[in-house]
């Protein structure tokens, strides 16, 4: 079999056009003409053999060629990256202030910070755990160079959608038997305060179920909605990342619940040109991630 080269700046070129949804985009960010984009893309087609993309409507989708380079691409473009950041920049200075929605920071900050801290210790970090609204206005004022959100459906230029994460439904032994209690009366439900995103998808699929709720416990924090899950006031609707020892996911169709859709992660940037440090940042958050849904079990049989 022949031995080919793909042409780096042709794959960066196409993996930047597939995650920005637009070929204009990414000549935007990649600081080329439209003309030099489509240049690069004939090439790398050709490199291939294979068309990469199609029409769709308006639009255009990925041919099955292109879904396969698209993972591939992202992986050679992180390597060459990463290659090229250690060869010439080992000793990386500078300033990153990252922010993470609730539900991530603390399962994946940790490991997170003693990554990056390092492989580059001479990098000031700055932490913010906050929830998805505060998350994407510091980042839209400049206040935050990334964050970690739930996507809400509100993606800019300047975004990244990641890994589908599966939401469930969770509760302590305590919790079971309360909705073991109150099953044919209503679901008690653990929430934070208005506006959150999960209380939100909880509340709507219960009343496309005709399933009555209340909500038991509310708080402005989710340490809070651990803790009171965790003593039996109710049932909470999150991710598996980050709950307590004593929380466990429950089998919906075991106790009259609806299913539960995925929604998937956000990485936010402050611009569409992001410095070095803060790439370096994402490549690590992005790691911990698809690790930590790799992780996820599938839901314990109710006791």
């Amino acid at each position: 079999m022949q031995k080919i080269n793909l042409d780096m700046a042709a794959l960066r070129t196409f993996v930047t056009g597939i995650e920005a949804g637009s070929f204009a985009i990414a000549a935007d960010r990649l600081g080329r003409s439209t003309s030099a984009v489509s240049a690069q893309l004939k090439k790398l087609e050709s490199q291939i053999g294979s068309p990469l993309t199609r029409k769709s409507g308006r639009g255009l989708a990925l041919t099955d060629t292109g879904e396969q380079l698209l993972s591939y691409g992202r992986r050679l473009i992180e390597l060459n990256d990463e290659a090229i950041s250690t060869l010439f920049d080992p000793d990386l200075e500078g300033w990153v202030r990252v922010g993470l929605q609730e539900d991530f920071g603390e399962r994946l900050l940790p490991n997170m910070l003693n990554l990056f801290a390092q492989a580059y210790p001479k990098v000031r970090i700055e932490g913010r755990i906050a929830r998805n609204r505060e998350l994407q206005e510091k980042v839209a004022n400049g206040q935050l160079d990334l964050a970690l959100a739930w996507n809400d459906g509100a993606l800019g230029p300047n975004s990244e959608k990641l890994a589908d994460i599966p939401l469930c439904w969770l509760a302590s032994e305590n919790g079971k038997r309360l909705l073991e209690q109150t099953a044919g009366s209503f679901v008690p439900l653990v929430a934070l305060d208005m506006p959150c995103l999960m209380r939100a998808i909880a509340c709507d699929s219960l009343d496309r179920q005709a399933t009555a709720w209340r909500v038991a416990f509310e708080s402005t924090s989710l340490a809070g909605i651990w803790a009171a899950t965790d003593a039996g006031l109710g049932i909470a609707l999150r991710s598996e990342i980050g709950r307590p020892a004593n929380v466990y996911p429950l089998r919906p169709e075991e106790h009259g619940l609806p299913q539960l859709p995925s929604l998937g992660g956000a990485l936010h940037y402050s611009s569409h040109a992001p410095n070095l440090v803060t790439q370096h940042f994402a490549t690590i958050l992005k790691k911990e991630i698809e690790e930590a849904v790799a992780s996820i079990s599938a839901p314990e049989p109710a006791s």
